[in-house]
C-alpha cells in the first residue's frame, strides 16, 4: 500500500489551505460567470395600468434598498415623486397625457440614500383612437366675445396657479370612489367639434346624473379651486397630494371653499348645467401634474367604495 505522506509543518498547512481557498473562490466566480447569474439589481418596478395608451394612469410599484429615504421616477419629460406605502414598497403615479405619441420611452427610477441607484426601462405607449363628437352651444362659448377675453386670462392663470403646486402627501393612497352614482359614458379624449369648429379634445370624464345630484370628493385632499369659471360653470379643484388633481365641473352649486381639506365620500356640491354645456351632467377630470388622464382608470386601479 502506497504510504500517505502528511506535513508536519504549520506554516505548511496554513499556505495549503489558502491555497484551496483561493482556488474555490475562483471555481465559484467561473461558475457564477458561466451560469450567467448575477447580482440582484438596487432597484426593482412593476407598472400597473389598464393599458400603455394615451389617456391612462400607470401605477409604478418600486422595490428599493432599505436605507432609501426618497424615489423619483422620470418619464414623458416629467418628475413623478413616489411615496413609501405600508409594505416598505414605493409608489409613484404616472400619466400619459391623452396626445401622448406612440413610440418607446425612457424610465428612469432614481433611489435617494446613502448610496444613491438608478434603474432605466424602456415604456412604450401603444396608439390609442378617441372618437369625435359634434355639438352645438351659445356662440359666445365657441367664440367669447372680446369682454370675456380677460376674464379667461385670469381663469387660465388661476389653473395654472393651482396646478403648479402639489399637497406633499398622498391622500388618495387608498384609492378613487365615484362621485356619483350614475355611470360614465365614454367621452373622455372625445375630440370635440363646436358649431362646427374643431376645439381641445375632452379631458375629462361625464356622468349623466339628474340636476341636483349630491357630488362627493372622490379621494381626499385639499379645495385649491371653488368658483364659478366659463368654460366649466360652477367648478371644484381638488388638490389630491403628490401630483395628482380632480377637477368636478357644472356643478348647480358649491358647497366647499377654498383652502378647506375634505375626505373621501365628502359633498362638494351638486350636478347642474352651468358653463359649456348642451344639459345637466357632471365633468370629472383627473389630471397628473399636466397630464390629462382619464379618471376612469383610476377606479379600475385603485377602486373603493365610499
Amino acid at each position: 500500500m502506497a504510504a500517505r505522506w502528511t506535513s508536519r509543518c504549520p506554516s505548511c498547512r496554513t499556505r495549503a489551505a489558502a491555497g484551496r481557498t483561493l482556488v474555490a473562490l475562483l471555481v465559484a466566480c467561473l461558475l457564477g460567470v458561466t451560469s450567467g447569474r448575477a447580482q440582484p439589481a438596487a432597484l426593482a418596478v412593476t407598472l400597473h395600468s389598464r393599458a400603455m395608451q394615451p389617456g391612462e394612469l400607470v401605477l409604478a410599484d418600486i422595490t428599493a434598498p432599505a436605507e432609501t429615504s426618497a424615489v423619483s421616477v422620470s418619464v414623458f419629460g416629467a418628475d413623478w415623486l413616489a411615496f413609501r406605502t405600508d409594505a416598505g414598497t414605493w409608489r409613484a403615479p404616472i400619466g400619459i397625457d391623452l396626445e401622448t405619441r406612440p413610440g418607446s420611452y425612457p424610465l428612469v427610477v432614481q433611489g435617494a440614500g446613502p448610496e444613491p441607484t438608478t434603474l432605466t426601462q424602456t415604456i412604450v405607449v401603444l396608439p390609442k383612437q378617441f372618437r369625435r363628437r359634434t355639438l352645438r352651444v351659445a356662440p359666445e362659448f365657441v367664440d367669447p366675445p372680446p369682454q370675456t377675453v380677460e376674464r379667461l386670462e385670469r381663469e387660465a392663470a388661476l389653473m395654472r396657479e393651482a396646478y403648479a403646486s402639489a399637497e406633499p402627501e398622498a391622500h388618495w393612497r387608498d384609492g378613487f370612489s365615484r362621485p356619483v352614482g350614475e355611470r360614465a359614458n365614454s367621452s373622455f379624449g372625445t375630440r370635440s367639434v363646436f358649431n362646427g369648429k374643431p376645439r381641445n379634445p375632452h379631458a375629462g370624464t361625464d356622468f349623466l346624473s339628474p340636476s341636483g345630484t349630491l357630488v362627493h370628493a372622490p379621494a381626499g385632499g385639499r379645495v385649491v379651486v371653488a368658483r364659478d369659471l366659463f368654460f366649466t360653470g360652477n367648478t371644484v379643484v381638488l388638490d389630491h397630494g403628490l401630483g395628482v388633481f380632480s377637477m368636478l365641473a357644472h356643478l348647480s352649486r358649491l358647497d366647499v371653499h377654498e383652502g378647506q381639506v375634505v375626505t373621501r365620500g365628502e359633498g362638494l356640491g351638486a350636478v347642474g348645467a352651468t358653463g359649456r354645456v348642451t344639459g345637466p351632467h357632471l365633468h370629472w377630470a383627473l389630471r397628473l401634474g399636466t397630464a390629462r388622464v382619464d379618471a376612469m382608470s383610476a377606479l379600475a386601479l385603485l377602486p373603493v367604495d365610499r
